[in-house]
């Protein structure tokens, strides 16, 4: 293998890095659309590509989630409380979505994320919010309910190979909270999903199932050159997203799920 086509995981964690600050995805979709193009150029049967780019997305959202968490928390705009209610949920719903997953086909898996894609875009795009328009702030959303949504939303994260913003964001501006907090709050949740996600496409795929460089369904090639560039990229989409309006992000938002569902399904 050419060492420097190498160099492609990382211009991928760029993207995902800002598109992670920005909208508070983690760059999930993009990374599994790019990826199940990618991989098997790298030695990674067709047959498993899909799986392998969901389980090394969701190994590189750890970091991009962390990163920008961290970035989002800086400024004031994690809400804790919220993220405390839902992560046990998205901790079991990601392993559990992950088993599930691994046993799907190839095929199943790419429509499954084409329509995730479609679906979302149009939720963001047209849907409507209970934020106040005044931009005055809500308390954090909690309780029993919000660990029940976040069993959802991790499980469906999992299969789908993102770190549930496209979920969460909807979710909490549903409940009234600003969008830009919504974004840091979804980034900080995003974490738990990748870890869970991805520890369950380690554990649940067959023993040798990828070629050397390989774990489980995780491509580790891959997952460090993205996360390492993603981290240092998730700083720049947090103060665009502290720049743009509300009305501005929901539109960036659902064009960009619209381009990554057409294109999926290509991808095979």
């Amino acid at each position: 293998m050419n060492p420097w086509s190498l160099l492609l995981f990382p211009l991928l964690g760029v993207v995902a890095g800002i598109l992670a600050g920005l909208l508070g995805i983690g760059g999930g979709l993009v990374l599994v659309a790019a990826l199940a193009w990618l991989l098997p150029l790298y030695g990674v049967p067709q047959e498993l590509s899909m799986h392998a780019a969901l389980a090394t997305s969701l190994a590189s959202i750890v970091l991009t989630g962390a990163s920008s968490a961290r970035a989002h928390w800086r400024r004031g705009s994690v809400l804790w409380q919220s993220v405390a209610w839902l992560v046990p949920g998205m901790l079991l719903g990601g392993w559990l979505g992950s088993a599930l997953a691994v046993g799907l086909d190839d095929t199943v898996l790419r429509w499954v994320v084409a329509g995730y894609c479609l679906v979302a875009a149009w939720q963001i795009g047209f849907g409507a919010t209970r934020a106040p328009a005044d931009g005055s702030e809500v308390p954090a959303p909690r309780g029993w309910p919000m660990s029940l949504a976040g069993t959802g939303i991790g499980a469906l994260s999992a299969v789908v190979g993102i770190g549930g913003g496209s979920m969460t964001v909807p979710l909490l501006v549903w409940r009234g909270v600003r969008p830009v907090r919504a974004v840091g709050t979804s980034s900080a949740c995003g974490v738990a999903i990748g870890l869970a996600s991805a520890l369950g496409y380690v554990l649940h795929a067959p023993a040798g199932a990828l070629p050397e460089g390989g774990i489980g369904y995780v491509y580790l090639p891959a997952a460090v050159g993205v996360a390492l560039a993603s981290v240092l990229a998730a700083p720049w989409g947090t103060r665009l997203a502290h720049r743009l309006s509300a009305q501005a992000l929901r539109k960036v938002f659902a064009l960009f799920l619209l381009l990554v569902g057409l294109s999926v399904p290509w991808s095979g």
